[in-house]
Parts: C-alpha cells; structure tokens; sequence
C-alpha cells in the first residue's frame, strides 16, 4: 500500500495504533535487531566537528553527544549531557552540569575537562569553513570540578545554547581528538547513541546502538547503516529493490511526484512522509552596483516575481512560496514581502521605474551555482529570467557556475543579482536575520542596518525567553522589506520516503532537520 502522510496525519495514525491497542511492534529480535538502512546524497565534508559546518551534521548528530539538544517536537534546547542554564540576569553567563558516568565509546571519562577542550579546540584550529564563526560571543570556557562547565560571553547572547546544541559543538575525547590539529585516521570516537563501526567514504557509516549512551535519546533500533549516494535515481533504485529501507535528503521534485503517484504499481509498499523544512532560497542584490543600487529597480523586481508560478513550475509543489527570509515554523515568521507588495503586478512595478525616471529594460546579470542546491537551480533560474522578460522591464542574462568559482563571483562583485541558499544553524528567528547583516556576512557583499544590528539583535539577545523576542524580529523583516538587499523566494519541504515497514520517521527530523536515526523503528504490519 502506498502513503503520503504529513506529520499531523503520521501522528493521528500513530495515536490510532495505541488506542485500539493494535500490536504494530513485534518482539525484539525482529523489530528492533534488523539493521535499518537508510539512503542519501549528503555525505560528510568529514569526521571532525572542529572542520564541520555542513551536512556532516548529519553524521554527528547519532554519534556524538551536545551539551544540550533538540528532542522531537522541541525548538528550544534541552538537557543532553548536561543540565545548562544562565546564572545571570544579562544572559552572559551560562553554566552545564555534566550527567554522572558519562564516558565515551572507548570507555574513556567525558568529564568537564573534556568539554572545555571540545569547545576549545574549534576556536584554536580556526578550520577554513568551520564553525568557529559560530563563536564569536565567547569570551572563556572555565571547569568547576569534574562535572561543572562554565561559558563566560564577552556579550549578552540567549542564544548561545542554540548554537550549543548545533552538531559543531560535538564532545570529543581529548586523547583522540589533538587540541591543535583535525584529527584525519578516518574514525569517530563520540558518546552519541550509536558507535561508528566502520565508515567508507562517500559509500556507508555502519552504526550500532552505544550500550553506555546517557542521553535524551530513545533507541527504536539496535543498528543503522546509512549509504551514500552520489545521485538520487540510484538511491530510489535502491528503495523500490529493498536494498534501503528509507531515504533521507537528495529526493527531486520530480523524483517526489513520481513516488507520490498511486497509480504506479512500483510504489506499492512504500510510504512518503512530508514535513514543513526550514531552508530557505532569495535573491542577493548587490547594492555596490550601479544599476541595482537603485531602490527602485529592487522593488520592481520584487512587484514581479511570481513565487507561486515559480514553486509550481519548478518544484512542483514541493516548496512553498516564503515572504520573509525568516520561514515558516521559526517564531516570528511573517509575510512582509506579501503585505508590501501583494499580487506580481507589472503595472505597480513599471510605475516604480517610471517614477525613478527609468523608461528602457533594465539590462540585469543573475549569478547562481550549478552544484550547490540542487538540480533544479537552472530551471528555477530559467523561470525567474522568463517572469522578468515577459514584464518588459528587464533583460536578464543567467550565469552559472560550480559553486567555487560562483562563490569567487560574487564576493568580488561580479553578479548585480545573484541566488543564495540557507540552511539554519538552529530554530530561532536570530539565525534568519543576523548572519546576512553587517559589512562581514555570508552574502559575501554588505548590508548595513544599524537599526537591525546596533539595536535590534543585540537587544533581543539579552533575552533568554526567546518567545519574548518577536517584536524586534517583525521589526528586523519590516526593516529587510524597506530596504530589498534579499528577496525571498522559497522554503522547502522535506520528505522521507520508506518502506511501508519502517516507522518513526514522522519523528526522524529534529528541527535543525538532522535525521535522528534512533527513532527509526521497523513494524510487523500497518
């Protein structure tokens, strides 16, 4: 039988199961000892957290261990291997005390020590690409014992148990892991709720359950091995021969329609559970460009963008339109972009050049990367560049190119207009609005707000009930819409495609949507 299931539906269904009392887990050995496999196309950049600000994450996630994470259905951080809190009024100072009896896999102690030298050797390293940048308002890492962690912040920061709970902030052990080099024997050591017991590049990591894990987690299986991919249509291959039991990451849209259809008898006994995802895709205008440099020429594209035209043409259905860079699902989401300039219109846009004094096309060069979000980025470009032509107020040459060279374009000014993607470091409207602001961002081209950065963030970071901080994040996207820098197009959807046999992945997505593979379960029947 095939299922589409959303995650409300897979937890009706699951509410369904215990109250009839239907035994939909059989005994130990057959539910919970078969090793689940699960497919995808993000492999790990590699092993070590100190180098990881990426998709490795995924890896992490099962086999190291955070001070504090994020369980199922949690956008705050809870206790992990620790109990954390702020000890002060001005979130500056945030103390952990560390489970008893933790150690790590080799038997080694994970005591306060070993923290401190985790969090540490990330800002010594200073990987190119790593997550120091996640740092930056740390001030010390002190030990109280062996059990109590202190973080001392140079600035008020509530949300640095986010960025704690980040798979980057990993606990390793000091013997294995050099305090001033990555280590590179191709093994992981962690205190996670699985072991790595064996790992091939870019092909498989073989899990098995830590039989000494103390954490949040609660294993639904004993083993996973998780096979790499380099193409999807081979990881759904895989899927329909049996050789997977589930997928995660790397689905095209088509790839999704396609296992979402009924009617087609090689979908029978496979499931397809969706979920709202976090990621996000806009457009960067490079305000150091004459022409875009024009606030006019910003707002008429964002008066013609058709983002429901684009999501249907392109993903058909598996995005959704996003009118604020901070997506739905993140408190303080909003639909500013809509609210201000409501329907594509072209009449409202030419009146916006005209008024400017702008009566011919604007001649426009969109800038994206071939390799970096996925194989529908050059249709998506595609359409956005037949939208604006088809208005008669731009022409639009696209350039694209692999991501490297792209990401060298763009930070030397090369695109007037160019397509970035991101995927949040954790669930707070923070991570949505601070990373693009400043001279030094990730856009690679400055967007100064002194409102936003001066005020806005450093005022919402001195507190720690992040429900409490909505109204400087609605201000921040009133801000961001004024100004037009970024135009946000859309934000994913995720989806886990399994074998009707395989339960739990309406639960298998925390919501940095890392695969926790310990709620993957396999069922006697449905």
């Amino acid at each position: 039988m095939f299922n589409r299931t959303s995650l409300q539906a897979a937890a009706a269904l699951t509410s369904i199961s215990l109250l009839s009392g239907c035994g939909v887990f059989s005994d130990s050995e057959s539910a919970g000892e078969k090793r689940i496999v699960v497919g995808t196309t993000s492999s790990p950049s590699t092993l070590d957290p100190a180098a990881s600000w990426d998709n490795s994450w995924e890896l992490f996630r099962n086999v190291f261990q955070t001070l504090v994470s994020f369980p199922t259905g949690s956008t705050t951080p809870q206790s992990d291997a620790a109990d954390c809190k702020f000890t002060d009024t001005s979130s500056r100072v945030f103390e952990c005390t560390l489970r008893e009896g933790l150690t790590f896999s080799n038997g080694h102690k994970l005591d306060a020590k070993a923290v401190q030298h985790s969090i540490e050797r990330i800002r010594t390293i200073d990987h190119e690409g790593g997550p120091n940048g996640m740092l930056g308002s740390l001030q010390a890492v002190e030990t109280v014992g062996e059990r109590r962690v202190v973080f001392r912040l140079n600035r008020p920061d509530a949300t640095f148990p986010f960025v704690l709970a980040t798979p980057a902030m990993s606990l390793v052990d000091p013997a294995e892991y050099p305090a001033d080099k990555l280590r590179t024997d191709g093994k992981i050591t962690g205190s996670g709720p699985y072991v790595l017991d064996s790992y091939e590049e870019r092909k498989s990591a073989v899990l098995t359950k830590n039989p000494s894990y103390k954490g949040f987690a609660e294993h639904k299986n004993s083993a996973v091995t998780i096979r790499y991919f380099d193409e999807s249509e081979a990881m759904v291959t895989a899927l329909k021969k049996k050789e997977i039991d589930a997928t995660y990451r790397g689905l095209t849209a088509a790839e999704v329609v396609e296992l979402q259809d009924g009617n087609n008898p090689e979908n029978e006994s496979l499931q397809i559970i969706e979920s709202t995802g976090a990621d996000i895709r806009y457009l960067v205008f490079n305000a150091t460009d004459a022409t875009v440099a024009k606030p006019a020429v910003r707002k008429a594209i964002a008066q013609v963008v058709d983002r429901e035209a684009l999501v249907s043409t392109v993903y058909q259905g598996t995005a959704e339109p996003l009118y604020s860079m901070v997506p739905k699902g993140i408190a303080a989401h909003t639909t500013k972009f809509y609210d201000r300039f409501g329907s594509p219109s072209v009449p409202k846009a030419k009146a916006l050049l005209r008024e400017a004094g702008i009566t011919e096309p604007v001649q426009l060069t969109f800038g994206y990367a071939t390799d970096r979000y996925g194989s529908a980025t050059a249709a998506e470009f595609a359409e956005l560049k037949r939208q604006l032509e088809a208005s008669g107020l731009f022409k639009v040459t696209l350039v694209g190119k692999p991501w490297k060279e792209f990401q060298n374009g763009y930070q030397k000014g090369q695109y007037p207009v160019f397509g970035r993607g991101w995927f949040p470091d954790f669930p707070d409207p923070d991570n949505f609005v601070a990373p693009f602001m400043g001279k030094k961002n990730v856009l690679g081209t400055p967007y100064e707000s002194r409102r936003i950065t001066d005020e806005l963030l450093p005022q919402s970071r001195r507190e720690s009930d992040r429900a409490a901080v909505t109204d400087e994040f609605v201000e921040a996207q009133e801000i961001m819409v004024r100004d037009v820098r970024l135009l946000p197009l859309w934000q994913g959807k995720l989806y886990i495609a399994a074998g009707e046999d395989i339960g739990g992945g309406e639960r298998a997505l925390d919501p940095q949507t890392v695969m926790q593979l310990w709620e993957l379960s396999r069922l006697a029947s449905w």
